[in-house]
């Protein structure tokens, strides 16, 4: 009899372990989260107004980056919260230089969450802030280069103190991004639109890149000794009032995934 009882209670022990084993588990993969700056970082370009321009370093800092999945799927052109059951969020803030890397070289990895709830992660928000530290400090973004025209060549160092924030939907691309399966790895973009802010030679002058796009001029114009060293207020200070007005309407907009829009805050 004794014998049957200890059998028993082993039994129920190991029917109990099995329960606990599986109570609240859930299917997991790796979320991976990248940037990217896209060929214009990597390989440089032209921009509207006829400059030559290769980056060196462009340095941004990000926090709060976190994605989700979102159902229905968010909109970045309601302007609203993100609203999910699922979230998954890079603790900390990065810095991190777009223009690292050869030509070709793979979106940059800011960091990864390996316990991310499987499913699609078909939203992602992250805030531009300034660094506190490192190359970017006092900083959310600094932009560093050389632009030439014709026989002048400028070394320059754009630095923006602005904060932002992007709210944005599904990845736009060749690919659908964010899905995570048990065990596997995949990934969420955040893309950096620089011909917003300088435009770009191959497209006509009338494409909304163009029209919304600054160019080099304005910043060619505050050289002293072939640089640019210079920040959002020493613009304000320098350079004419509709080129500064054009300017800070558009670095919200560089935050996209892909090609699809964010909402900025």
């Amino acid at each position: 009899m004794k014998k049957s009882m200890v059998a028993l209670a082993l039994v129920a022990l190991m029917v109990l372990t099995i329960l606990l084993a599986g109570c609240g588990s859930e299917a997991v993969g790796t979320l991976q989260f990248k940037a990217n700056g896209e060929d214009f970082v990597r390989q440089g370009f032209v921009s509207k107004d006829g400059w030559s321009i290769n980056f060196d370093h462009i340095y941004v800092n990000l926090a709060d980056v976190t994605a989700y999945q979102t159902d229905p799927p968010y909109d970045p052109h309601d302007a609203g919260e993100i609203e999910a059951d699922v979230e998954v969020e890079l603790d900390g803030s990065y810095t991190v230089d777009l223009a690292e890397g050869g030509e070709d070289a793979e979106p940059i990895l800011v960091g990864q969450v390996v316990d991310a709830e499987v499913g699609h992660y078909n939203a992602i928000s992250w805030e531009m802030v300034r660094a506190t530290s490192g190359p970017a400090a006092g900083y959310s973004l600094v932009i560093m280069g050389a632009a030439v025209k014709g026989n002048q060549t400028i070394d320059f160092t754009i630095n923006i103190e602005e904060e932002y924030g992007y709210a944005c939907g599904e990845y736009v691309g060749d690919e659908r991004k964010g899905i995570v399966e048990e065990g596997e790895t995949a990934d969420v973009e955040m893309t950096f639109h620089f011909d917003h802010v300088f435009g770009d030679v191959e497209a006509p002058m009338d494409d909304h890149i163009n029209v919304g796009a600054i160019g080099f001029d304005p910043f060619a114009a505050t050289a002293e000794n072939g640089r640019v060293d210079i920040d959002l207020a020493g613009l304000q200070a320098e350079i004419a009032a509709n080129d500064y007005q054009t300017l800070v309407e558009t670095l919200p907009t560089l935050g996209h995934v892909g090609e699809g829009h964010c909402h900025c805050y």
